[in-house]
């Protein structure tokens, strides 16, 4: 017998150890089950328009009321000049109001026996307002709306319940929307134990944002700043004072690698359009002129004014009419491969894969919506004609997804509203309407019967601005 060459056998477990390695390699990649990562977006040459874009009579209040004049400790005799009284309420067949003796006869105003001056009435530290600037409806608006019917009855519901802790670095939480209808219940009816809870909310929303993504920022934020409207939170100066500083510092605090004004900057899909929904929310509340133009222009570079704004970083092209020329929403007429796509949104309807027809259904074109449709509301409501921009571009992609037979469900039931309302269709509606992400309650605050008071006269005559545009917008797209 001979001994075992040691060298050679060292040589040949080596080479058996190296390729069972290789093998297990292999088979491990064969045998991955992970989806591919989808590769970062690739970035356009950013520009931007200098001019600030053109804009009418806003509907919102320009002028900040002073806090002075919201809140007094001393006792007064004279009336608030935003309460509703007996002189200042239409009669119901829209005729002047009557007329009103000059002095009523209460117990401020009684001539004492002895002749001497009245006593003055001590009047409550807070009295109901109209919101600090109605930037996503007025006093006058809420007033109009009904106390009866389910739409009322589940905001009702959702005001009265317990709405939990805020946390909006939880993209999926539904504080933001209960405490948003804690705001409007308090608006129609002034009860003020809803504005107390919107308050202890708003407070506690402060900085819990932290260690989460841009995503859930922008759907939690934009409720919370137009419940702080409704519930006039500027009369409140230390609150206020705390609010304002945070909601400053959320526009450009990083998170997860991005900011607010960031993400819709950079991000064409429904990332962008809820920061760009909160966005807007934050500079109307702070009265930030040059921050609100230039969301605005953003937003029309999104809908596809590559004139006004490019910088977006866009993935696959594979659902763009012009790959040379990407935009956020197809143009009018645009077409491929024989199919009208005119309104498809390329970046969520490649989130079901290459071109092919008919399409990989997704719910990413309603979601983008969402922050979409909100962002215009709020953009219209300050002056901006956003609802024509780009060939009436929000309604062509509504028309394409109803086109393609993807009607809004869950979550998204409240947009058909909030388009009928801006643009006088007659999409199906459902009530109640489950709230969505960022916003709710459009079933009651945008419903037929706040069309109705307008057709009556009953709403204040701005918004003959909105309602004016509408037939035009109607016909531009039949």
């Amino acid at each position: 017998m001979f001994a075992p060459n040691n060298s050679k056998s060292h040589a040949i477990r080596h080479h058996i150890i190296l390729l069972g390695i290789m093998v297990t390699i292999s088979l491990s990649a064969c045998n991955s089950t992970s989806l591919p990562v989808d590769p970062p977006g690739r970035p356009e040459p950013f520009s931007i328009q200098e001019e600030p874009l053109p804009r009418t009579t806003p509907l919102i209040r320009i002028l900040v009321t002073p806090i002075e004049d919201l809140v007094t400790e001393t006792p007064t005799v004279t009336t608030p000049p935003l309460l509703e009284t007996a002189s200042n309420q239409q009669s119901p067949d829209n005729s002047a109001p009557a007329a009103t003796p000059p002095l009523l006869e209460t117990a401020s105003n009684q001539q004492s026996p002895d002749n001497s001056a009245p006593a003055a009435t001590p009047t409550p530290l807070w009295q109901p307002q109209e919101p600090y600037r109605g930037i996503w409806i007025s006093k006058d608006e809420i007033s109009n709306l009904p106390t009866s019917g389910p739409a009322w009855e589940q905001l009702k519901a959702a005001a009265d319940r317990d709405p939990g802790v805020p946390l909006l670095r939880d993209q999926d939480q539904m504080n933001n929307v209960y405490v948003l209808a804690k705001a409007l219940v308090f608006a129609r009816t002034g009860e003020l134990d809803y504005r107390e809870d919107v308050i202890d909310n708003l407070m506690a929303a402060i900085g819990t944002e932290q260690g989460g993504r841009t995503l859930a920022l922008g759907r939690e934020l934009v409720a919370y700043v137009i419940a702080a409207d409704l519930v006039n939170l500027p009369a409140e100066e230390d609150e206020d004072r705390r609010f304002r500083s945070w909601l400053r510092q959320t526009l450009t605090e990083p998170l997860d690698g991005s900011t607010l004004q960031a993400t819709q900057e950079s991000r064409p899909n429904n990332w962008g359009t809820h920061a760009g929904a909160s966005r807007v929310a934050v500079a109307l509340y702070l009265g930030d002129e040059e921050e609100l133009d230039r969301a605005a222009k953003v937003f029309k570079g999104w809908l596809g004014d590559r004139d006004v704004y490019t910088g977006f970083e866009y993935g696959k092209l594979y659902w763009q009419a012009d790959p040379d020329h990407p935009v956020g929403i197809n143009i009018l007429g645009a077409m491929k491969d024989g199919y009208s796509i005119d309104g498809a949104q390329p970046e969520e309807m490649r989130r079901g894969g290459e071109f092919r027809w008919p399409p990989e259904e997704t719910g990413y074109p309603w979601e983008a919506l969402q922050g979409a449709l909100t962002e215009a509301e709020l953009l219209s409501r300050a002056g901006y004609d956003v609802w024509r921009w780009e060939d009436s571009a929000l309604l062509r992609a509504v028309q394409f997804l109803y086109r393609i037979g993807w009607p809004p469900d869950g979550d998204d039931v409240w947009l058909p509203w909030l388009i009928n309302h801006a643009y006088g269709t007659d999409y199906a509606t459902s009530t109640p309407a489950r709230p969505g992400k960022n916003m709710g309650w459009t079933d009651w605050t945008h419903s037929r019967a706040r069309d109705h008071a307008f057709e009556n006269g009953e709403q204040s005559s701005t918004d003959s601005k909105v309602l004016g545009t509408k037939q035009v917008m109607i016909e531009a797209s039949q």
